[in-house]
């Protein structure tokens, strides 16, 4: 395509040269003659600005001219603004779950029905069992039972132990799936944003892209480098961005077992959920019916492992059913989520503004052109021949006053 346009300004040149040797002999060689002249002008004004977009025409210092190798750091700052604002602000993040029911998903997959490994008790253990269960008070001990887990809980800090967890996960790169799902879940937001982001980018656009119309290709062009990032990063298990979010994951754990105010708030959380109405009322019938189960489950033979699959199942229904019990659990999922925005957002950005800056200007260069080049080419045909209607246009009217 440049080939074809700058040959196009060739042959404007030809038919110039051949019109000024023959404008006196007819008065049609005049209005080639003015076709030619002004599409030589048009071409040559939009190979011009063509060029200044990601060079220095002829390698002369004009001013303004380079603009994309020039702002390099610009783009990166407004890049990492825009991930800042659209995406890793609480207010954004808690937006995007507040629509998620995590607790109902958590419980649908609970009580998808399964098949319960059988094993055989001693008919002598299995009577005994059976015989102890129904001499209990199953009001009275489901509160004592609740009361003493609640208890245990209550002594045991589990931020040490969730960082702990966390730490082992991403020690045996369990962890990793995990950050696949949030570089898809960028991905969607990026794609829910597209027309906010690409008025910031034509906004910041100088006068020259606006000239020209190529904003909007530059918008383009800058999501496109988006998406293509995401998709190096979701590929690359070595690239520098997963790699930070990595060392951010690391340094969560490490905080969740050091940081004396994020543990408070850990526990905090914990009480709550424990003290909930809601939970205990679920705690009732779980144990209810995991005492009934182990009855029933003891007397044919299936065993407790048929009855952890039964309260597992009841704990799905009770996510399923309960909305209080869902609210939550959806809370603390959204706290902990905004949680990490908050605290780790910043970092994020930063990191993507300053791999954006180290990249070699030429590289971004042949990205951006590479990307619109056909484009940026169909520029410099359209302007050398609309320029040379213009010149014939011009040329009519000359003659006609």
């Amino acid at each position: 395509m440049r080939r074809t346009a700058t040959g196009l300004l060739v042959l404007m040149a030809g038919l110039f040269v051949l019109a000024e040797i023959n404008l006196g002999r007819h008065w049609g060689w005049g209005y080639l003659h003015a076709f030619a002249e002004a599409g030589m002008i048009g071409g040559i004004a939009d190979w011009f600005a063509v060029t200044a977009l990601f060079r220095r025409p002829l390698g002369l210092p004009i001013p303004h001219t380079a603009i994309v190798p020039e702002n390099k750091n610009r783009i990166a700052d407004t890049m990492a603004q825009f991930l800042r604002t659209n995406f890793l602000t609480p207010q954004v993040v808690a937006r995007r779950m507040e629509g998620m029911n995590l607790a109902a998903a958590v419980g649908a997959y609970l009580a998808a029905p399964r098949e319960a490994a059988s094993s055989r008790i001693g008919t002598g253990a299995r009577d005994l069992a059976v015989e102890v269960l129904q001499s209990l008070d199953p009001q009275r001990l489901g509160t004592q039972v609740r009361a003493g887990l609640a208890a245990q809980i209550e002594r045991v800090q589990i931020s040490p132990m969730l960082g702990q967890l966390l730490a082992a996960m991403i020690a045996d790169g369990r962890h990793r799936p995990l950050i696949d799902s949030l570089i898809r879940w960028a991905g969607l937001v990026l794609e829910d944003n597209e027309d906010t982001v690409r008025a910031m980018i034509q906004r910041r656009a100088n006068a020259l892209l606006r000239l020209v119309g190529l904003d909007e290709r530059l918008a383009n062009s800058v999501i496109d480098g988006l998406y293509r990032m995401l998709a190096e990063v979701l590929v690359d298990p070595d690239h520098p961005l997963r790699l930070k979010v990595e060392q951010g994951l690391a340094d969560f754990a490490h905080r969740l077992q050091h940081d004396a105010d994020l543990r408070a708030r850990v526990e905090r959380m914990k009480n709550d959920f424990v003290t909930n109405p809601a939970v205990g009322s679920w705690w009732q019938g779980v144990w209810e019916r995991l005492r009934e189960g182990l009855i029933a489950g003891l007397r044919d033979g299936r065993g407790v492992s048929g009855q952890l699959s039964e309260a597992l199942r009841d704990m799905g229904l009770a996510l399923e059913r309960d909305a209080r019990l869902q609210h939550q659990v959806n809370r603390l999922a959204r706290r902990s989520a905004v949680g990490l925005a908050t605290n780790y957002g910043e970092q994020i950005v930063r990191l993507v503004s300053e791999t954006v800056k180290r990249w070699d200007a030429r590289t971004v260069t042949d990205r951006v052109e590479g990307a619109v080049g056909r484009d940026l080419q169909f520029i410099r045909i359209n302007g050398t021949l609309v320029g040379g209607l213009v010149g014939v246009a011009i040329h009519a009217l000359v003659g006609l006053f």
